[in-house]
């Protein structure tokens, strides 16, 4: 196999570029940080010309790192963060406001209004998400609503919606391709899984005109050909997926029942359900897991808000620890026999609890509660959470089953005493892979896939290969226990009126 894939991976803080050659190794990477905006309590924004910026330097660092042509480049694979929204003018290809970011909350208020007027249900059959803040379809209305023109403007046909794909693509082709896939219009309120179009009933929910909707394609799919002057060649983008089904299908979890867990900035559990689009009874997410050849399949979706970013905290706001690698290390030093409970619910709590007003809470702490047991409770929490789950996944897919391995992946996998913990709590094997960015790895797939110069989905599973297995070590009773003070502090944190 001959050529080299690009993945762009954009993420909620950095922007990664990946090549890899036609074995699929990596050759070379770049990766840039841009700025958060906060501009009010519970608001997360992104200035949409900071990611364009990271992705056009780190492109051009990493093929410039890996020495090549820029010609040789067979296929692009982007993966995103999946909900953040924007809008743009169609006729300058500038963003009318910032974007808002998957994180975001402000739109708290008009979740509850649709709620109370009976929408939920329609949203849930033909969506398979909730009426929540995280979605992208009341964050469009919330620009519609409050940028000045915004409205006029969509109603004539002058503005674009996008996930960050959408804009990627629409600026690397010059503007000449308003395009998404499957699994980023699977997340915005409006896209009915399985007809697999957009809902025009859901759109007049939300007062949303069809005229702003991207075309929706497979994820693996010609998309457009860069405009040669940003890289130096018309190279194709072949592959896009949102960042979690990325990551699914680069640990290669094509068979139903397998599950990953990608800890980054949040945490996102998927399990694949196949063809099978499972209803949750537990408040997961019913979500496209990947589209070929118009095909989808399906997943079973639960997300954790803060979990590398919990870490952060600790880092940036607390000064506990000076850089994130040091909080495994740090936490291995705690007393193991003073337990106490951080519930990090600091822009509320996503699946299955879906408390968007919740706010955070510790517990159990002592006069001698320090420094090394805040790290092990941040780290401790997103295991509870991915432990609980996986509880409500199995309930809706083999009730009365137990977990399966879970692939892990993403930042906080790197440190051996998270992982041997998420093993502890969640009681199940975690399957660390040798290749880290699978989120990377997946678009690279979907694209090398596309351009045909990687393997099918058979041949990349036999490939794939785990670095380490970590294996549960506590008995049954101190794991109950942990779990039972878990639940009470979580109790606790729901039950609080702020």
């Amino acid at each position: 196999m001959t050529g080299y894939v690009l993945a762009i991976d954009q993420g909620t803080t950095s922007t990664r570029a990946i090549i890899f050659d036609g074995a699929m190794k990596p050759v070379a990477s770049a990766q840039k940080e841009f700025r958060q905006h906060f501009p009010a309590p519970g608001w997360v924004e992104h200035d949409a010309e900071d990611i364009w910026t990271t992705v056009v330097w780190s492109v051009r660092a990493a093929i410039d790192k890996a020495g090549i042509a820029p010609s040789a480049i067979a296929g692009i694979g982007i993966t995103n963060q999946r909900e953040t929204t924007m809008l743009w003018d169609r006729e300058t290809g500038r963003p009318i406001a910032n974007a808002i970011v998957w994180q975001d909350r402000r739109t708290s208020a008009k979740c509850d209004a649709l709620r109370e007027s009976g929408l939920e249900l329609l949203v849930r059959e033909r969506t398979g998400l909730l009426l929540d803040p995280y979605f992208a379809g009341t964050k469009i209305s919330w620009l519609l609503e409050h940028v000045e023109g915004a409205r006029q403007k969509a109603d004539a046909g002058r503005l674009a919606f996008g996930t960050i794909d959408s804009f990627l693509v629409w600026r690397l082709t010059g503007g000449r391709a308003h395009v998404t896939d499957a699994t980023n219009a699977s997340r915005t309120l409006l896209f009915d899984i399985h007809e697999q179009k957009w809902d025009p009933e859901l759109c007049a929910a939300l007062d949303i005109p069809a005229s702003l909707l991207p075309v929706v394609e497979d994820c693996a799919a010609e998309f457009g050909q860069c405009d040669p002057a940003l890289f130096g060649a018309p190279i194709p983008i072949r592959g896009i997926a949102g960042d979690q089904q990325a990551a699914l299908i680069g640990q290669a979890c094509f068979a139903p029942g397998m599950v990953k867990a990608t800890f980054g900035t949040g945490c996102f559990v998927l399990l694949n359900t196949g063809d099978q689009c499972v209803n949750s009874a537990n408040r997961l997410l019913s979500t496209v897991a990947c589209r070929i050849n118009n095909t989808p399949t399906y997943a079973l979706e639960g997300s954790i808000f803060m979990a590398g970013a919990t870490v952060k905290w600790l880092r940036d706001e607390l000064g506990m620890i000076g850089a994130s690698e040091e909080v495994g290390p740090l936490a291995a030093t705690s007393d193991p026999d003073q337990p106490i409970y951080l519930v990090p619910a600091f822009v509320g709590l996503g699946a299955p609890w879906w408390q968007a007003n919740a706010r955070a809470a510790i517990f159990g702490m002592t006069r001698s509660t320090g420094r090394a047991e805040f790290a092990r409770a941040a780290l401790e929490a997103v295991c509870y959470q991915t432990r609980d789950l996986l509880d409500a996944m199995h309930r809706d897919w083999q009730p009365g089953g137990h977990h399966t391995v879970l692939r892990a992946d993403g930042g906080m996998v790197a440190s051996d005493w998270m992982m041997q913990r998420l093993a502890d709590i969640t009681d199940a094997p975690v399957d660390r892979p040798v290749f880290l960015e699978t989120t990377a790895l997946g678009a690279a797939w979907l694209a090398g896939h596309q351009a045909g110069i990687w393997p099918d989905q058979e041949g990349f599973a036999r490939i794939w290969q785990v670095d380490e297995r970590f294996e549960a070590q506590w008995d049954e009773g101190l794991r109950s226990a942990r779990i039972a003070g878990w639940h009470e502090a979580l109790r606790l944190t729901v039950s609080a009126k702020f």
